[in-house]
């Protein structure tokens, strides 16, 4: 299967979708599977991973409502809270629905450094591995040290680091992400998302050279079987279009062999989700 894993659905909202600010007016309206089904059918994909935008249990719902409708959501990375007590609970009654694979907080917006290694946040990631759930790491710099302890205490958790950390690729710095990404990849139980690149760039004046000492970095330290393509739709229209997101990976492919191809467009994905 060709899949794309990282797509968002949503109601827009002002409120709910405060993060949406007058910046990114382009985004401040619905988007649904219907939206973006022709696109991918003629790109020659066969499904997405949707991921949690909000953070809710009524978003988790929300995106199992829409793949009982919408065939093309193959999983979902969902949204529980992982910090509460009754964790295991929450866990127990998704588990479920065959159709969630795994579960995200947007740690990127937590302003304490420590969040991923606070004593109840490792409780809820303990819950997930013995749920079989995988868990997708979305952060900033400040994160960088809590989220290698995180993984470091949980060997035998799923984790897969969304957007590749988001580089600060409009400034073209790299010596802090490039070392960040080397001591991530060197946990065998972490993969990583090439997704979302775009949008960490000039919005309006990026070039495909841009991406390059990126996209090779995380190609080196990651290997090819650990590796997955993710388009982040339909925030990667704030940069462009989603052929624009494809344009930006595919540009640096040209040493996967046939195999190594088919695992980063989709058999990696396979595997990591657990998808049919």
């Amino acid at each position: 299967m060709r899949i794309d894993t990282h797509q968002h659905f949503w109601l827009y909202h002002p409120e709910k979708d405060a993060w949406i600010t007058d910046e990114m007016s382009a985004i401040q309206r619905n988007f649904l599977p219907n939206d973006i089904s022709g696109t991918l059918k003629e790109l020659g994909f066969d499904g997405v991973v949707a991921v949690q935008a909000d953070q809710s249990h009524r978003e988790t719902e929300f995106l199992l409502e829409l793949a009982q409708v919408y065939k093309l959501i193959k999983g979902i990375v969902g949204w529980v809270d992982l910090r509460s007590e009754r964790v295991e609970e929450y866990l127990e009654n998704f588990s479920k629905h065959e159709l969630i694979k795994g579960f995200r907080h947007v740690v990127e917006g937590e302003d304490d450094p420590d969040f991923l290694n606070r004593d109840e946040f490792l409780r809820g990631i303990a819950a997930l591995t013995k749920y079989g759930y995988t868990y997708d790491l979305l952060l900033r710099p400040r994160h960088y040290q809590s989220s290698l302890a995180c993984v470091a205490a949980n060997p035998n958790q799923a984790f897969v680091l969304d957007h590749i950390a988001k580089p600060p690729i409009k400034s073209q710095e790299f010596s802090d992400w490039a070392k960040y990404i080397e001591d991530l990849a060197a946990f065998p139980n972490v993969h990583c998302k090439i997704s979302g690149l775009g949008t960490e760039a000039d919005w309006k004046n990026w070039k495909l050279d841009h991406f390059t000492e990126y996209l090779d970095h995380v190609i080196r330290c990651f290997g090819k079987d650990r590796l997955m393509f993710g388009s982040d739709w339909p925030v990667c229209l704030l940069a462009g279009s989603y052929e624009d997101a494809l344009r930006i990976v595919e540009h640096r492919l040209g040493d996967f062999s046939e195999s190594e191809l088919k695992g980063f467009w989709g058999d990696n994905a396979v595997k990591f989700y657990s998808l049919k």
